[in-house]
């Protein structure tokens, strides 16, 4: 060792030293990268890809070749540089070489590689994983036995164990890796996205057109006002009912009335064309819905109690809306329920939905109990008022404009009393 030049040994250390370097960010670089890109090249053929995968499939005969690597190298840094350090300023050198290389060690071979590999995991992990799987083969002895005892020993304190977990995200960290992807996903997809992963979380009866906004065609009604009814509708599938809606006959489609001709038609004609009735139960889950209107090869349903009774209707348009957003102007859209004042207050229909509502105004009405806000203020109020009252909830100021026999038709509601005082 002593005929050997000093400036041999520091050029030694300084390969050992990017060597260092090497391990240690390349085993972050391992650990930090997106294993679903890593995945999508793999489908891509992309070979790196796939021997990272490989890889990462033992994650721990890969930490065990890592650390082999990174001990062994910052072993003999360690002692070539005591070594320097003695043979310069003698018994001293190896005390301030200790000094200097911890230093060293800690900037240029710990901190600023596994930075840059949390930084930039990708062409890291991909160079690495070349070099691994070379690094695999002569030195697999050695990492079997070391994960051999270090299992045994895991064992012996009681720690069992278990398959690697599963890497697939559950619905809420889906749900946050959206929100969070900000402009990677374009606003419009990711809307969509969240619409598709809110489907679990929603019933047909968040959704559903209310008994008495239902169209239907009583065949009861005097022959006159149903040829005008099926003359002027602006609906394309219409409920066929006797007297009402509880006793459905069937769904009626306005292309086959004209094929046949409003002057041919007759009450008969009207029941052999109808579509026997769909119903849903109002606690269905609008992924379920929407499965079943596919099954079935369905486009409408009557929504029903636990007593059987009609309680709404529903359409594939209505489901398809809750992912994609609104897409039609028909006279009952919410919109058109909802007029913004000034003063940050809304007029609202008593029919309107409270989802809805908090959906347009990013407000926090509890959307749990009563759906629209008739129901909200009847569930509060306990009656009926037969004049103008006040009243708060979820600490939103309402007021009632307008109530009519049996429903709350028309009211005001201020924003939330904290965002009041706070503009104060």
């Amino acid at each position: 060792m002593q005929d050997i030049p000093l400036y041999i040994l520091v050029i030694i250390v300084f390969a050992l030293f990017f060597l260092s370097a090497f391990f240690s960010g390349s085993e972050t670089a391992l650990m930090a990268v997106n294993r679903y890109r890593l995945r999508y090249k793999a489908e891509q053929h992309h070979r790196g890809a796939r021997r990272v995968l490989k890889l990462l499939e033992k994650p721990d005969q890969l930490i065990a070749l890592i650390l082999l690597g990174n001990n062994l190298t910052n072993i003999l840094i360690a002692q070539l540089t005591a070594y320097i350090g003695y043979r310069i300023y003698g018994e001293i050198g190896i005390a301030i070489a200790t000094f200097i290389l911890t230093f060293l060690l800690l900037i240029f071979a710990e901190m600023a590689p596994k930075t840059l590999a949390v930084l930039y995991p990708d062409k890291p992990a991909l160079i690495a994983g070349k070099i691994y799987a070379l690094l695999q083969i002569p030195f697999y002895p050695f990492v079997r036995f070391s994960n051999l005892i270090c299992n045994g020993l895991l064992a012996l304190l009681g720690v069992k164990q278990r398959a690697q977990a599963n890497e697939a995200l559950n619905r809420e960290e889906l749900y946050t890796a959206v929100t969070t992807a900000g402009t990677l996903i374009p606003k419009d997809y990711r809307q969509m996205l969240l619409g598709i992963l809110e489907l679990d979380k929603k019933t047909v009866e968040d959704i559903m057109v209310p008994r008495s906004e239902i169209f239907s065609i009583n065949l009861t009604d005097p022959w006159e006002r149903i040829e005008e009814d099926l003359r002027n509708t602006i609906y394309t599938r219409l409920p066929l009912c006797h007297k009402t809606i509880d006793d459905i006959i069937g769904f009626l489609h306005i292309r086959h009335i004209m094929y046949t001709g409003l002057e041919a038609l007759t009450p008969e004609n009207l029941k052999e064309m109808a579509r026997e009735p769909y119903f849903i139960p109002k606690q269905t889950r609008l992924s379920e819905a929407l499965h079943d209107f596919k099954k079935n090869k369905r486009r409408m349903a009557l929504i029903v109690d636990e007593y059987g009774d009609v309680q709404g209707l529903v359409t594939i348009e209505d489901l398809l809306e809750e992912i994609i957003g609104e897409f039609t102007n028909d006279p009952g859209s919410y919109e058109m329920t909802i007029t913004q004042q000034r003063d940050g207050s809304v007029i609202v229909d008593g029919s309107c939905y409270i989802r809805e509502l908090n959906k347009l105004m990013g407000w926090k009405l509890n959307e749990s109990g009563p759906k629209t806000i008739n129901g909200l203020l009847l569930e509060h109020l306990e009656s009926i008022p037969e004049s103008a009252v006040g009243i708060v909830i979820d600490h939103h100021p309402f007021e009632v404009i307008k109530a009519h026999k049996n429903a709350i038709k028309i009211a005001r509601i201020l924003p939330p009393l904290k965002k009041v005082a706070e503009k104060q």
